[in-house]
């Protein structure tokens, strides 16, 4: 079996080995995406343990949430026991929202609005049954990277819960990912501007197109490389 896409060779030890070596990256590329703007050696600091004078306690952990959540992920994989559900997002979201979110770990009770759009998410007593609805669609997208991105969009867009909807969907698109032996996606701290310009025009239109390019350049020619090599 090969994605039709990038021709990479599902290997979920090589996909597990590549995403926990980067943890770091990914971790400073996240807050980073999130407005809070530390170095890389500082977000290592953190991991380690160590707390960085001068830093607000919040914003150091958001980098413990996205180092859990990263931990807890590969563990669900690992085990087998990553599926596309609610209850796995909910449990993601319970680690990744830890202390940052008005609730972790449940589904939103009330409207919200994002920020820089006049989309309106759906009202929250529409959430369980678009859910059901989103997992339903994407057991049906054949390309692999096609379905992990499907997901992210939807639940970024659709707002499950009341804050941090786009990491939690990022570790949902990146479990089916890893899961299907395939490398994940990550978003760099540089394309910040792009992103987020993206993703106001996807909220307005609905339309995946230009967002799914946009992930998909994240893999690149030596991690397909890595994961092709005998």
């Amino acid at each position: 079996m090969q994605d039709k896409y990038f021709g990479i060779k599902p290997n979920q030890e090589k996909a597990l080995y590549l995403a926990k070596r980067e943890v770091g990256v990914l971790v400073y590329d996240a807050v980073n995406l999130e407005g809070i703007n530390y170095t890389l050696p500082e977000v290592q600091t953190i991991i380690d343990g160590i707390t960085v004078g001068g830093k607000r306690i919040a914003d150091q952990q958001v980098v413990i949430n996205q180092k859990n959540a990263w931990d807890k992920l590969f563990n669900l994989v690992k085990t087998d026991n990553f599926k596309l559900s609610k209850k796995t997002a909910c449990d993601i979201h319970t680690t990744a929202a830890f202390e940052d979110a008005l609730v972790y770990g449940e589904f939103r009770n009330a409207a919200v609005k994002i920020a820089g759009t006049n989309y309106l998410p759906p009202k929250a007593g529409e959430l369980d049954s678009l859910f059901n609805d989103m997992v339903l669609s994407a057991n049906k997208i054949t390309d692999i990277y096609d379905k992990a991105i499907y997901v992210f969009l939807n639940m970024a867009r659709n707002q499950y819960f009341f804050d941090v909807n786009k990491r939690t969907g990022r570790f949902m698109m990146n479990g089916i990912l890893l899961s299907a032996g395939f490398p994940i996606i990550n978003v760099a701290a540089k394309d910040k501007l792009e992103f987020n310009t993206l993703m106001l025009e996807f909220y307005e239109s609905g339309n995946v197109a230009k967002m799914n390019e946009f992930l998909r350049k994240s893999i690149d020619k030596i991690t397909i490389e890595f994961m092709n090599h005998k």
